[in-house]
């Protein structure tokens, strides 16, 4: 399970419930910001890595179960943080 694959799955997880990842965070109680992209790595360049009590608070606000969250994260290779930092390139 990569970085980019958990925030992925936020993503995904979001507009499956009609959300922008901002309106998923405010429905959960969090910050508005929590999921913005700005927020997933330090400003070193270090990834940041969303908690699993933002997780549980998404899985709660939503009535979702883990493996609704989980299935978002998969091992396809056109979700892998390498794939998608060439694509950019591109």
């Amino acid at each position: 399970m990569t970085h980019y694959q958990i925030w992925h799955a936020i993503e995904l997880f979001a507009a499956e419930h009609g959300m922008s990842c901002s309106g998923l965070a405010k429905r959960s109680g969090l910050d508005p910001t929590t999921f913005n992209k700005s927020k997933r790595a330090t400003i070193f360049g270090q990834p940041r890595w969303p908690s699993t009590c933002s997780i549980s608070k998404i899985l709660a606000a939503t009535g979702a179960s883990a493996q609704d969250f989980f299935k978002f994260i998969t091992d396809d290779p056109a979700t892998s943080e390498d794939t998608n930092k060439t694509n950019k390139a591109d």
